[in-house]
């Protein structure tokens, strides 16, 4: 008989640690930056997503899973989905009811995945009707009012075709819109970040941040577009006496799906980039996020970059890099970064960031002396880039920012001032008003006390008018001087304005 040694203790405690390794590692997404339609971005990062994804013990969110979480497609045209609308329409017709149903309910899953706009909700309304027709013909009138409430509560107006439907079918839609008009409303308060994005319920365009629509209680698909930036498609359940919803399209509407996960970031602000990398990362359930992009500085090499955050701490793990040309990255370096990626090895051919607070040879405008020429020193940021000496504008904008604050301060001051002008005259009207009283309701011309106070007022009126124009002119400028100062380290500043019956003060306190 052959042996067959059984597996000792050890060996079974050994498989159970390794399984238990495997299945402890981060779960990692990787997602691209910079200039989404970039087909060299996207490709250099579909090699390392698929490097990454080669290696047996990591657990990374795949490209598809990525897509079908935040942006559900339809995986059938508009032209499609109509042939089998008029599919399920012959069915009916031919009194084939269940085989008609089935194919309406197929039909509405991919049209709610269709994009946002007028040709995806005539579809959704189509298949809505003949839904109604259909659960009628089997005898199913609350399904058959419900599918025609799927179009009425968002088109009160909504018309049938009498060339199409039956007197006995438009009337029961009359019933039913009448019915709904006396139902309550609920209202649906709705914003977004980017101000006047279009706003989609089912498809149909129903307007403009800031929107509040009253709406029939119940379950609505949002969708917000402005221009390029679309919103994820989400459920929202219009319930109670107000629902309110913020959408932060600029995050949202930053995240692109085709032809690889990325993070547009046209802005150039990287830690906007990293901050929506991490919700990003919170919105899919995974621990790492994994950031890699190609920087083109404006001399010297070009780089394939990439950064480790962490989605629940929020903090900068790990960056590195290395030199590429062409199209595509070099394999031992793409391999050379995974590994450091996954494990925090430092091979040498590549450049790795050891100090988050410093800047590495790819960031642009960096300095690249040693380091632009090494290929696998470690980096450490003071070391190659002091903040005290990194411009020679420094100063000079600097001192822009403090002027901007001195003439900030001044003009509140003066506005200050203005108020408590307008206070002191108002002793000085009160006076004159007793005055006019007391000579018969007139200014008496031989009442040197009235005359007194009528110049008193004239002079007031044109110090007060001084201040408003000086303070306003003041404030303007300090704005101006802000806005074209570098914005390193602003001078802590604490403005002041109090007012009562008896006076009023204005302060301006910081170090400059």
């Amino acid at each position: 008989m052959p042996f067959r040694p059984k597996p000792s203790a050890f060996a079974l405690l050994l498989c159970l640690l390794c399984a238990t390794a495997t299945w402890a590692s981060p779960h990692r997404l990787v997602v691209s930056s910079g200039d989404c339609r970039d087909a060299e971005l996207s490709g250099q990062s579909k090699a390392f997503y698929d490097a990454l994804r080669s290696r047996p013990e990591q657990r990374v969110l795949g490209v598809p899973e990525f897509a079908e979480r935040l942006f559900p497609a339809s995986s059938r045209s508009f032209e499609d989905l109509q042939r089998q609308l008029d599919a399920a329409q012959d069915q009916f017709y031919e009194g084939r009811n269940a085989r008609a149903a089935q194919l309406l309910d197929d039909a509405l899953r991919d049209i709610r995945r269709l994009p946002p706009g007028e040709p995806r909700w005539k579809l959704f309304a189509h298949a809505q009707l003949l839904h109604g027709l259909n659960h009628r013909a089997l005898g199913r009138t609350k399904d058959s009012d419900a599918a025609f409430l799927q179009v009425l509560r968002l088109q009160p107006k909504y018309q049938l075709d009498p060339d199409q439907y039956a007197p006995s079918i438009r009337q029961a839609f009359e019933k039913l819109r009448r019915e709904q008009a006396r139902t309550p409303k609920v209202k649906l308060s709705l914003k977004s970040t980017l101000p006047a994005s279009d706003v989609y319920l089912e498809g149909l365009s129903v307007g403009q941040t800031p929107l509040t629509l009253e709406l029939p209680a119940g379950a609505y698909e949002l969708s917000m577009v402005k221009g390029d930036a679309v919103s994820f498609p989400r459920q929202v359940q219009a319930q109670g006496a107000d629902t309110p919803l913020l959408v932060d399209l600029a995050y949202e509407g930053s995240v692109t799906a085709a032809p690889f996960p990325c993070l547009s970031a046209a802005d150039g602000s990287e830690e906007r980039t990293w901050s929506h990398a991490v919700r990003l990362g919170g919105t899919l359930g995974v621990e790492e996020v994994i950031v890699v992009r190609l920087e083109r500085p404006s001399s010297g090499p070009k780089w394939f970059a990439a950064t480790v955050l962490n989605v629940e701490g929020g903090q900068k793990l790990r960056e590195g890099g290395f030199k590429t040309q062409g199209l595509d990255a070099p394999g031992e370096a793409l391999s050379a970064l995974v590994d450091f990626v996954t494990t925090g090895r430092s091979p040498s051919n590549l450049v790795v960031m050891n100090n988050a607070n410093g800047k590495a040879p790819w960031d642009a405008g960096s300095h690249r002396g040693t380091a632009a020429s090494g290929t696998g020193a470690d980096l450490t940021a003071p070391h190659l880039l002091s903040e005290d000496g990194a411009s020679g504008e420094a100063a000079p904008r600097t001192g822009l920012r403090t002027a901007s604050y001195v003439a900030v301060g001044a003009g509140v001051a003066a506005l200050g001032g203005a108020g408590v002008v307008r206070l002191l005259a108002q002793k000085d009207l009160n006076g004159l008003e007793d005055r006019r009283a007391a000579n018969g309701g007139q200014l008496v011309s031989t009442d040197a006390r009235a005359v007194a106070l009528r110049d008193s007022l004239v002079g007031k009126s044109h110090l007060m008018t001084g201040l408003l124009v000086g303070g306003g002119a003041a404030v303007v400028t300090g704005a101006v001087l802000f806005l074209v100062s570098s914005p390193a380290k602003p001078a802590p500043v604490t403005l002041g304005v109090a007012a009562d019956g008896t006076g009023a003060a204005a302060s301006v306190s910081g170090s400059f």
